[in-house]
């Protein structure tokens, strides 16, 4: 079995699963939160699932990677078997498993998850998308929360080298996580643009 990573005009390329070619049997796969049938009803209530690309999440994206001299940005919507970027500057995939997807990591907690050096931590070490492409080494990841407290996906920010996140960064990533969040309560009162 393989893992298919998504792009534009469908699969883009396959990626053996971690177990199944003994990348590392310690590679801890994203928890599932005690929430997650209210959360995936939350999710796909909103009806913003496969569609298309809509400038006001893509500024966000296109803003939180130049704020932060981030090679890629994304809004990620965590569903059941996946993950769906629904903005993304920095990559031609449209998805990835959420098996090893690290969004789905950062929505089991309230906090941003940020990790300075992947190859450095356990839980991600070795993730096919640490060790292939796109080569992530740093991530941070602020969970998008709706009204109701169910985290459906992510504002995240992502690099192809260790490094950091300080407290204002960690503070202007939140507040564009929040323009994300209103972008979808917004949509889910209907008054979407």
């Amino acid at each position: 079995m393989t893992h298919r990573l998504r792009g534009p005009a469908g699969p883009a390329a396959a990626v053996a699963p971690p177990r199944a070619c003994g990348y590392n049997p310690g590679m801890q796969e994203p928890p599932i939160p005690p929430d997650e049938d209210d959360r995936l009803r939350a999710l796909r209530s909103l009806l913003i699932l496969d569609t298309p690309p809509e400038e006001r999440f893509d500024r966000i994206v296109a803003f939180a990677a130049q704020e932060f001299d981030a090679p890629m940005a994304l809004v990620t919507l965590v569903d059941a078997e996946r993950q769906w970027f629904k903005a993304r500057v920095g990559t031609d995939l449209t998805e990835t498993p959420r098996s090893i997807s690290f969004c789905a990591h950062a929505i089991a907690q309230s906090e941003t998850l940020v990790v300075p050096d992947a190859l450095q931590d356990q839980r991600f070490q070795d993730n096919p998308l640490v060790t292939g492409d796109p080569g992530i080494r740093f991530y941070a990841g602020a969970p998008l929360g709706l009204p109701d407290g169910q985290k459906v996906g992510t504002l995240c920010i992502i690099d192809r080298q260790p490094r950091t996140l300080d407290r204002v960064g960690l503070a202007i990533l939140q507040s564009l996580r929040d323009l994300a969040v209103e972008e979808l309560a917004r949509q889910a009162k209907g008054k979407a643009p």
